[in-house]
């Protein structure tokens, strides 16, 4: 860790019932505002939630027409703008996005972030209503794109093998769920089911908006007391906590599809997630066994024995979930298996070289300063802290990286149980 890494310190307060941060610096010739609004993962709300994110970006009451505020956008000097949800853990997050030249860098003295401000405000607070509620043209228009969306998921196999394993390891508990939703939910939305969820979102559920950029930071509070107005909002004191799941038998599910490359996806229990004080020791963990190129997956699975077009591990942090994902072909699946078994257990035994530590802390530390070059990234980060309640500086991650030893990552990986093994096939052969 050198004195010259940077952190990353949003000055935060309290405007109209939302938490504002802002981060100012000199650094990027953009601004970028992201409002977030989080809620449970839940099986009632899943749907509405992804709905709601498109419907929202179509129009405002001052601009009713999607081609209006397209034309508004391109008036803001080509303002980037979106809405769309994600989930962290068992969190459905909605994300509205804007990122805008710096008005300082503009020939003509046009007051660029309080118009962002502005059209972040009634994107979020002035939708466009029709009888007081969300216009059924959109509300028909986009229930039929999520429902294109959700089924196209099979067109994309290694995404649709990552969503089939989660919801087999997670059935029953809301991460199973996909972020989108569920297809058999949508007869039953209309602009008026619609209106009367999105309300009960403003009102009752955190919002987190994030600036980045050479501004200064009374002006943003001033635009967003003027233009995000939030009335009478009661915030929820929500808590979302996976218990984790012990897990006694490692469950085998195969699916077959018209598929000419099998996808073999395995899903494991870390017990530890982002708060936990193991948790870089899980990322350097991770790393050794699948995050990067010089990884033993990679390097035993793909290369040596050439068993796998793919073989790669990531972490959802705040689940405490680690996923190992490969695409290979569909006879060596039981060979493949039991590599990728091994390479697990090396890792749990702390069989791991001085090289493959060094470069797994390396190439993290790479990542994490990366987060400097991006305002998303940056946002990110701080978000996580945020509502995990584990606010972790910078500096001080990387240090822990730095610090960590092979002992403390064998005892992170040991605490790693397969849960469920999910293999996408072709229809041909033998079950």
């Amino acid at each position: 860790m050198t004195a010259s890494t940077k952190e990353i310190l949003f000055e935060t307060s309290h405007v109209n019932e939302m938490n504002l941060h802002i981060l100012s610096t000199d650094k990027f010739k953009t601004t970028t505002i992201v409002l977030m609004i989080q809620q449970p993962l839940a099986e009632e709300t899943v749907t509405k939630t992804a709905l709601l994110s498109m419907v929202m970006k179509r129009a405002t009451a001052r601009f009713p027409e999607t081609r209006l505020l397209r034309e508004h956008l391109d008036f803001l000097y080509g303002a980037i703008f979106d809405v769309d949800v994600t989930k962290k853990g068992e969190r459905q997050i909605v994300q509205v996005y804007m990122e805008i030249p710096n008005e300082k860098f503009l020939s003509e003295q046009t007051p660029l972030l309080e118009q962002a401000i502005q059209l972040v405000g009634e994107v979020v607070t002035q939708p466009y209503l029709e009888n007081g509620k969300f216009a059924e043209k959109y509300v028909r228009t986009e229930k039929e794109s999520l429902r294109k969306r959700i089924e196209s998921l099979v067109d994309d196999k290694m995404r649709y093998a990552n969503q089939r394993v989660t919801e087999e390891m997670c059935a029953g508990e809301p991460f199973g769920l996909l972020v989108y939703g569920r297809i058999a939910d949508l007869a039953e939305i209309d602009g008026g089911v619609l209106h009367s969820h999105y309300q009960d979102l403003l009102a009752h559920y955190p919002i987190d908006i994030f600036v980045v950029g050479d501004v200064q930071a009374e002006q943003v509070k001033s635009y967003i007391q003027t233009y995000i107005k939030m009335n009478g909002r009661q915030v929820k004191a929500f808590t979302v906590k996976s218990t984790p799941k012990h897990v006694t038998n490692t469950r085998e599910v195969i699916e077959r599809l018209e598929v000419n490359q099998g996808k073999l996806n395995i899903g494991c229990r870390t017990k530890i997630s982002y708060p936990d004080d193991d948790y870089p020791a899980l990322l350097i963990a991770n790393g050794v066994l699948g995050g990067f190129p010089h990884s033993k997956l990679f390097v035993n699975v793909r290369e040596k024995e050439s068993l796998a077009y793919y073989a790669v591990s990531r972490l959802e942090s705040h689940k405490g979930i680690l996923m190992i994902m490969s695409g290979i072909e569909v006879g060596n699946y039981q060979k493949a298996l039991l590599i990728i078994n091994e390479q697990l257990k090396l890792v749990q035994a702390g069989q791991i070289s001085e090289q493959e530590m060094s470069q797994t802390k390396a190439t993290l530390i790479n990542q994490f300063r990366e987060l400097l070059d991006s305002p998303r990234m940056m946002v990110d980060f701080t978000y996580n802290g945020i509502f995990s309640g584990r606010t972790r500086r910078l500096s001080e991650l990387l240090d822990e990286i730095n610090q960590i030893t092979v002992d403390q990552v064998k005892a992170a990986a040991g605490k790693i149980q397969m849960d469920t093994i999910y293999l996408l096939r072709d229809q041909k052969g033998e079950a």
